[in-house]
């Protein structure tokens, strides 16, 4: 079974990457990428704690990057290799307009 990534955004817009057999991304590795976009895209925590959760954390960046960013051929490479590695899921969903990571 291939692994995917399903990404929903508002407006009815989705994505669906199926993971390439490219060299898989190291787990610290992708962690490291997505603290960097969570930064980069000045994404905030979604719990009043300021604890964010990795999945806490693809669910912003998925929300911040929007339909531009997807657009973007590397970008998006590294965010679906990104969010594979550091999930360790075969089927992820980020449903931006639920608020919601599932696998």
């Amino acid at each position: 079974m291939r692994s995917q990534i399903f990404v929903l955004l508002d407006k009815g817009v989705e994505f669906r990457f199926l993971v390439e057999d490219a060299p898989p991304m190291a787990p610290d590795v992708a962690r490291a990428w997505l603290d960097t976009q969570f930064t980069t895209l000045d994404c905030e925590p979604l719990r009043a704690s300021g604890k964010v959760l990795t999945a806490d954390k693809v669910l912003r960046v998925t929300e911040a990057a929007g339909a531009t960013l997807f657009a973007d051929e590397k970008w998006a490479a590294d965010y679906v290799r990104a969010v594979h590695a550091a999930l360790s899921k075969p089927m992820i969903r980020v449903d931006v307009p639920a608020m919601a990571v599932t696998y």
